[in-house]
Order: C-alpha cells, then sequence, then structure tokens
C-alpha cells in the first residue's frame, strides 16, 4: 500500500499535501502502512505499540511486517502469538496470495516461557529474521503463575522483566551481524501501558492508540523521533485496514479538515 499523506474527503477522496523537497526519513508510524524503502528515523531495534481492545493492533503488526519484508526477497519476519489471535485484516490492494506471507513465519507460544526458548535459542539461527514481532506482550504473563513462580507479589513485573533483558540480548546479538528489530505490542485499558515504568527501560520507541470517538483510531509515536513527529488515524472496516489521513502534528491536522 502506498504510503498518501494528506486527508480524506466526505466523498472518500484523498487530497495529499505539496510534496516536499527533501524526502525525510520515514518515521515509525509511516511503517505501519507505507512499504517504502526509506529509512526511518529510529536505529533502537525495540519498539512497543500499544492501545485498547479491539483497536486493530494484529492488523497493524502484520501490516507492518508485510511492509518490512516487502521489498527484498532475501529477508524475513518471525510472527509470534497466541493460537487464540484472531486473523489480521490486511489494506486494500494487499493481495491474501502474496508470496510475500510465505516469509512471515507464524509461531505459537502458550505463555512467557515459550517467548524465553525462543530467545534463548535465537543466537542458533543460520540467518536472523529481520524482524521479531510479539502480539499482546502482556497477555502472556499470567499473574497468579508468576506470583506463584517467583514467590513474590510483583511476580508479574519480575516475570516481564526477565523476558524482555532475554529478548534485548538476543536482538542485539543479532544485530552484531545484520540487522534485526522486535516490535512488541500490548492491550491497555487506561491512557498508557500498565507497565509503561518497565517498557520505558527498555523500549525507547513506544507508539500509542486512542480512539477518536466515532469509530476510528488514531495512532502517534512517542519516541524521540527528533526530524518530526507523525500520527496517523485510521479504521478496520468491511474487513479492511483503512488508512484515512497522516499528518506530522495536530495543528496540520486541524488546517486540513
Amino acid at each position: 500500500m502506498p504510503l498518501i499523506r494528506g486527508r480524506l474527503d466526505r466523498e472518500g477522496q484523498v487530497h495529499s499535501f505539496p510534496p516536499s523537497l527533501d524526502s525525510p526519513p520515514v518515521t515509525m508510524v509511516e511503517r505501519f502502512f507505507s512499504t517504502t524503502n526509506s529509512p526511518t528515523t529510529h536505529d533502537d531495534p525495540i519498539i512497543l505499540l500499544s492501545g485498547p481492545p479491539s483497536s486493530g493492533k494484529t492488523s497493524l503488526l502484520f501490516q507492518f511486517a508485510f511492509n518490512f519484508i516487502v521489498n527484498d526477497a532475501h529477508t524475513s519476519a518471525v510472527f509470534i502469538c497466541s493460537r487464540r489471535t484472531k486473523p489480521p485484516f490486511l489494506s486494500k490492494g494487499i493481495d491474501p496470495s502474496s508470496n510475500v506471507f510465505d516469509r512471515i513465519q507464524i509461531k505459537y507460544v502458550e505463555d512467557e516461557e515459550g517467548i524465553n526458548k525462543f530467545f534463548a535459542a535465537f543466537h542458533m539461527h543460520d540467518k536472523f529474521p529481520v524482524l521479531v514481532i510479539i502480539d499482546d506482550f502482556g497477555e502472556f504473563f499470567d499473574e497468579r503463575i508468576c506470583q506463584q513462580r517467583y514467590h513474590s507479589p510483583r511476580g508479574r513485573e519480575l516475570a516481564i522483566v526477565r523476558t524482555l533483558a532475554l529478548c534485548r540480548n538476543a536482538i542485539d546479538h543479532a544485530n552484531e551481524t545484520g540487522t534485526c528489530m522486535l516490535l512488541l505490542s500490548d492491550t491497555h485499558h487506561g491512557d498508557t501501558p500498565k507497565f509503561l515504568h518497565i517498557y520505558k527501560r527498555w523500549v525507547n520507541s513506544i507508539s500509542t492508540i486512542k480512539g477518536d470517538g466515532i469509530g476510528s483510531f488514531i495512532i502517534k509515536s512517542n519516541g524521540p523521533e527528533i526530524v518530526r513527529t507523525t500520527a496517523a488515524k485510521y479504521s478496520v472496516a468491511l474487513q479492511y485496514l483503512v488508512l484515512e489521513e497522516m499528518y506530522e502534528n495536530e495543528e496540520q491536522r486541524k488546517i486540513t479538515r
């Protein structure tokens, strides 16, 4: 799906913003919708996408994976999720039978131990994937089981820290010889992730999703994008992931309305 930066009118037509003379780096938000080969503004290997329930996070993650490897047939991605994960919706124009999906390996795990085992053996890969995604990361850490395992009321937090440390070591090792990114998603029921204080230690870039109150969602990166900050408005409708609007700041969004 080509990236269109602009606004959508009531007839469904996209009005693009004037092109810039310079082609800026692609922001992390744009990576969820763009298949461009331009570099991102990030060099941090671990990023987090957090949003409320039923906000299309799995679809965004799968679209991100597709976009990340579509232009290089020698790259692959791993998508870690629960067997309870619902199938994602794709953007219009994406062929579900595309051979790109053959390079996205789906790995099912039941709990954090499954994640730990995967990353403990990560160094044994003959060739590392360029992207590893863990959908609904926080849901793999059962409160009661973690408390029993660590003999602590903060067992879940300890388990999350342990797994994030293992993930970080594995991804850093992969980046010694190539490029590998880890993308996590988590579900929050307030304005921010429950374990934001933990994520901030391990994740430099956090993209958050919020509803707009009328059926669409807004995704915005809170990471250190020193060049510019981009947000996107999207929806999940008729079994498609639909980009409605892309803008670089809230003022621009108000102007284009």
